[in-house]
């Protein structure tokens, strides 16, 4: 496994901060719009925009061409883009690199059009029975000033106890996690959330002086779920609440994409047996409601991030143009 520059560090801190939350209702103007960086599994691959004013209607962006095309990796794929704006208003994206392997990608850009070379992190070359790394996320802790990436890995006969709880027995899927400031050393991986069931697409949001944990419940036995879970925890390491209720309906949700507007949290996930976008919302954390049926995202979009950023930011990009590969960044 390339390591690409990459040092891990002796001794861990973790800790999370997730991008800031609107300051108004989707219908209200603003200087903000929704930005939704995904990809697609049919068609050009890489890193796809599309915006939206009201955080229902979602157009391309670039006109529809990539903005990053995939450079690392065995197999060359850019899958599950995490997309999130530092307090240096650099982005930072990190993503699937393949079904299997033991990396995730990063890039950075200023404007999401000139990006930084592309490299992986070798989140999880120390295991020798790691089978993936999926679905990284990215978010940025201001009291501990550094960033946290978390991703889903199973490694084989670490948890014997939901073995039999996948299709596949060999999956046991849990979140780890490293910190970093600068992107070029980290602390070393380690098990972020074990809620004792097979979990993926872990994302984090605060809330107040507490936090959100957004994840796909992946067990099949003794009945499929495949649906998304809140959990509460008071701190970004805990102690976690149990699983609240599916907050999902009857079908293959995954992908949980958080945004807070005004008093009502935005959960976008992907309807993934659907080929589909959907929406729960909700003003308590308790009740949702189901708006699926009234959102509109690109065709064959796929599992990426909802977030807020500001207008100007996207103006370029609403007239086609070729994304290119600018100078290096942190």
């Amino acid at each position: 496994m390339k390591r690409a520059g990459f040092r891990f560090l002796a001794a861990a801190s973790i800790a999370v901060w997730a991008f800031g939350t609107a300051r108004t209702s989707a219908s209200e103007p603003t200087d903000d719009v929704f930005l939704f960086a995904h990809f697609y599994t049919t068609g050009e691959s890489g890193l796809h925009l599309a915006w939206s004013e009201d955080g229902l209607h979602f157009e391309t962006l670039n006109g529809g061409a990539s903005v990053l095309k995939p450079a690392v990796g065995a197999a060359h794929i850019l899958r599950d883009p995490a997309l999130m704006r530092g307090p240096d208003g650099i982005f930072r994206l990190v993503w699937t690199t393949g079904w299997t392997g033991k990396a995730i990608g990063y890039a950075s850009s200023r404007d999401l059009v000139h990006w930084s070379e592309q490299q992986e992190i070798p989140v999880m070359a120390h295991e020798p029975k790691a089978q993936n790394c999926w679905a990284p996320e990215l978010i940025w802790d201001p009291a501990k000033q550094h960033y946290l990436i978390f991703w889903s890995t199973t490694i084989l006969g670490r948890f014997p106890e939901t073995e039999n709880s996948n299709r596949r027995p060999d999956r046991n899927h849990r979140i780890y996690s490293t910190t970093t400031k600068d992107f070029r050393t980290f602390t070393p991986t380690r098990l972020h959330y074990d809620g004792g069931l097979n979990v993926i697409d872990a994302m984090l949001a605060p809330e107040g002086d507490r936090w959100l944990l957004f994840v796909k419940n992946e067990t099949y036995a003794p009945k499929t779920e495949k649906n998304i879970r809140l959990i509460r925890c008071e701190t970004p390491d805990g102690p976690f609440s149990p699983p609240s209720p599916a907050i999902t309906g009857a079908y293959w949700a995954e992908g949980p994409s958080a945004v807070k507007v005004g008093r009502t949290w935005y959960v976008y996930f992907d309807k993934h047996m659907e080929n589909r976008y959907g929406l729960v919302t909700s003003d308590d954390l308790v009740h949702w409601t189901d708006l699926s049926d009234r959102v509109e995202f690109p065709k064959d979009a796929r599992h990426g991030t909802v977030l807020r950023v500001p207008r100007a930011l996207i103006q370029p990009m609403l007239q086609p143009s070729t994304g290119a590969r600018g100078a290096a960044l942190p």
